[in-house]
């Protein structure tokens, strides 16, 4: 259930809560931080859990390893995530619903395939996509975990549902599809092969992208789903380093060319093409946003809908 018209928030402090409670336990930079915390405690915690056993990813099998990198790439967020959620906003997570995974995972696992497809289509007829050869034995199964559903995860928890949703909470869309998506190339810069260009492709091509995905379908599900298959089928299908990572793909493949076409060692997501196709992507769904009226203003502009309260409540537990 949701307000009839205009935007809508995944929660809102509640109105008869003391003044130090809004904001030192139920404001948006309040609710990051409790996340930061837990999350870091958490992922810590199976870090350290992990050298205590002596697992080492070399020693491993493919299974194991591809296991253990899920768990650590997304166990961390996810629980740090519904712990906030049920914890201080006490409320059902509408964005994680059980019932809308399929719908909404599996339309994103399609946009991100065809997305990328057409990334590398363009390339290839460009002249700077080539096909090599194909790998018999590629070490797939650890990617698609781990590059793949571990990194759409973990980081669109991170990102939107956590960043993205709660600046918008408090300084509306703009700010957080502007903040989000900059924190997002930011922290690519650590990545092999990664300049500055690079990092502002990843802000303004998946940053902006997948901010507007999420602000339109306000599902996490959507959004991991074009993550993990943006990355899954740029590694294991195409060959193409992901972010700066070796691929190591079902297609040996090799790119040509200047590297503000071709991505150069970052990757196609460095590359003009991927950078146009996601943004005209993201302006068309900036238009649909518009046209619904779903653009959410900051705090001190806005006045809830009417049936919002009564929406919050029917999304609230406990």
């Amino acid at each position: 259930m949701s307000p009839p018209d205009g935007y809508r928030l995944a929660y809102t402090a509640p109105g008869d809560a003391p003044r130090w409670q809004r904001w030192l336990l139920f404001s948006p930079g309040a609710r990051l931080i409790l996340f930061i915390v837990i999350f870091l405690a958490l992922l810590f915690g199976l870090q350290y859990g992990l050298h205590q056993t002596g697992w080492s990813p070399r020693q491993a099998s493919p299974l194991f390893r591809a296991g253990v990198g899920l768990a650590v790439e997304a166990g961390p967020p996810l629980l740090a995530y519904l712990s906030v959620v049920f914890l201080i906003e006490r409320r059902y997570p509408a964005e994680l619903a059980p019932e809308a995974l399929p719908r909404f995972a599996l339309a994103g696992l399609l946009a991100g395939s065809v997305l990328f497809s057409a990334v590398v289509g363009v390339l290839w007829l460009a002249g700077s996509y080539h096909i090599v050869g194909g790998n018999d034995h590629p070490d797939w199964l650890p990617q698609i975990a781990i590059v793949g559903l571990g990194a759409g995860i973990g980081e669109e928890i991170l990102m939107r549902g956590v960043l993205f949703r709660m600046v918008e909470e408090g300084l509306g869309t703009w700010a957080a599809l502007a903040i989000s998506a900059v924190v997002f190339g930011a922290l690519h810069l650590g990545n092999p092969g990664a300049t500055w260009w690079a990092a502002a492709a990843i802000a303004i091509e998946a940053g902006l992208l997948l901010g507007m995905l999420y602000h339109l379908t306000r599902s996490l599900w959507a959004c991991m789903g074009l993550h993990a298959a943006w990355n899954i089928m740029q590694g294991v299908v195409y060959g193409i380093p992901v972010s700066g990572t070796h691929a190591d793909g079902f297609l040996v493949s090799s790119r040509s060319g200047p590297d503000w076409l071709s991505g150069g060692v970052f990757g196609a997501e460095a590359s003009v093409v991927a950078l146009a196709l996601c943004s005209l992507c993201t302006l068309a769904l900036l238009r649909i946003a518009w046209r619904r009226g779903t653009i959410v203003p900051p705090a001190w502009q806005r006045k809830l809908p009417g049936d919002t309260d009564a929406w919050q409540r029917m999304n609230r537990i406990g």
